[in-house]
């Protein structure tokens, strides 16, 4: 159906053509991608929001499904940059987790139909931009199934890639624009990815579109031996398995057993979970969500030693609000009917996951010498991708010490830890789980702060 304004989009564009405004022919996707009201929203909404799909395969038909949210009009978003969202899984949304639990301004309610403010969503200081990916994640799809379980890293890198020279297309406006890429968790290999690919392809551009300044990420999958390495520690030294079994692991499981863990390996890892007992390994000292057994998933994700979905209860409010036929209405969703609910991670696409390097540190390396911005950030309660784990891949990297280990604060308490390399800077939350602005809100839009500042954690 016609959007009732596209007829009149050609006479708007003439008169407002000497102000560069607008583009006629790009932005009648914009308007038609516009969100006018979400089902269950509060009154006081004071930015603009657009979601829709991008095809980035023609051939086979795979489209992409995204989420833009703008700043507050009253804090001049024209001025602010442009921050792509990733979570990870591989085969997890991020609409589910990093948009409606974490750094969006709306959360769900605990009825699954309400919606209300986040006060710490990262809009406030950027434009975000989230994107489910691969296709079959979320709203995502392709027309060739097959595609759904051929998944892997590049053809991922390469499709949110081709996704994003769409995008600016249809919002031109953010053409040059400062660009950040962000994400958590197995989203530690698509954003590096994604940031070699749009580096490499704007060398030799003077002024290029994608304005590409640099990249953060959170409890981020790095280097499968050290991954290895530093969670096992983790388990051990904060009391959550025995002597016996730390030893065993480290016996049975190598840094190949990431992507093919032997049977010694399989049987290390099972005494290791029943040792752990009923707790919720994404947040150790969290109480777990009631029935969270009963939701958890029995097939592990890409790395054996992670479940696939952080589960608290917010999941299930997701599970249920982006169901409701009226808010894929509104929010322009499953145009094609996909044969499936929406789910908040892709069991299909995790369990046939296809490429996966085993380390991204050599992106580091690339990106570092470029003089691109990174920041790795950790919440410091998370046993899936703990702190340890990125402490030891940080180091693999040799970088020159600029700032040592230092507390940072927030009112006065301490925020986390922070220690600034010729390069890169690592920061710590303190209490923080695998999902770093869900459990720290307030810190972790510090945090954000301090990254686009481009200045180091306040240290008083």
């Amino acid at each position: 159906m016609r959007h009732p304004l596209h007829s009149l989009l050609p006479a708007l564009c003439w008169a407002f053509l000497f102000l560069g405004v607008c583009n006629c022919l790009k932005n009648a996707d914009q308007v038609r991608d516009r969100i006018t009201h979400l089902p269950g929203q509060p009154a006081n909404v004071e930015f603009s929001h657009y979601s829709g799909y991008v095809t980035v395969n023609e051939t086979a038909g795979r489209a992409l499904f995204y989420w833009f949210i703008e700043s507050p009009a009253s804090r001049n978003p024209e001025k602010r940059p442009l921050i792509l969202w990733l979570n990870g899984g591989p085969g997890c949304s991020s609409i589910a987790y990093g948009a409606a639990e974490e750094i969006g301004p709306f959360h769900i309610k605990s009825d699954g139909k309400t919606l209300y403010l986040n006060p710490y969503s990262w809009n406030k200081l950027a434009n975000l931009l989230f994107l489910e990916s691969p296709a079959g994640v979320g709203f995502s799809y392709s027309n060739t199934t097959s595609d759904l379980n051929t998944s892997g890293d590049q053809r991922t890198a390469e499709d949110a890639y081709a996704f994003l020279v769409k995008w600016f297309d249809r919002f031109p406006q953010y053409k040059y624009r400062d660009f950040y890429i962000a994400g958590e968790s197995y989203a530690g290999h698509y954003v590096p990815q994604l940031s070699q690919i749009v580096y490499q392809r704007n060398k030799g551009i003077k002024n290029p579109v994608i304005n590409f300044k640099g990249f953060l990420v959170g409890n981020a999958v790095i280097d499968d031996y050290h991954d290895y390495i530093g969670t096992f520690e983790y388990w051990w030294t904060h009391g959550l398995i025995s002597d016996s079994t730390y030893k065993y692991l480290h016996i049975a499981c190598d840094s190949e057993s990431a992507t093919h863990p032997s049977s010694d390996c399989i049987r290390a890892l099972s005494i290791a979970e029943r040792e752990q007992g009923n707790i919720d390994p994404y947040s150790i000292y969290t109480p777990p969500c009631a029935n969270t057994s009963a939701l958890q998933h029995n097939l592990r994700g890409h790395y054996p030693w992670m479940s696939r979905a952080y589960d608290p209860c917010t999941e299930r409010y997701s599970q249920f609000y982006f169901n409701i036929p009226e808010v894929q209405k509104a929010l322009h969703a499953n145009v094609t009917r996909i044969p499936y609910p929406w789910a908040t991670c892709s069991d299909l696409v995790s369990n046939y996951w296809g490429d996966s390097p085993v380390s991204m540190l050599p992106i580091y390396r690339e990106l570092i010498a470029a003089g691109l911005r990174i920041w790795v950030f950790s919440g410091d309660t998370d046993s899936v991708v703990p702190v340890t784990a990125t402490r030891y891949s940080i180091d693999a990297l040799k970088l020159p010490t600029v700032a040592n280990w230092y507390p940072w604060y927030d009112n006065g308490k301490v925020g986390g830890w922070s220690q600034i390399y010729k390069g890169l800077t690592l920061v710590t939350v303190t209490g923080a789980g695998h999902e770093v602005p869900l459990h720290r809100p307030r810190q972790a839009f510090i945090l954000l702060r301090s990254f686009l500042e481009n200045k180091p954690l306040p240290n008083a």
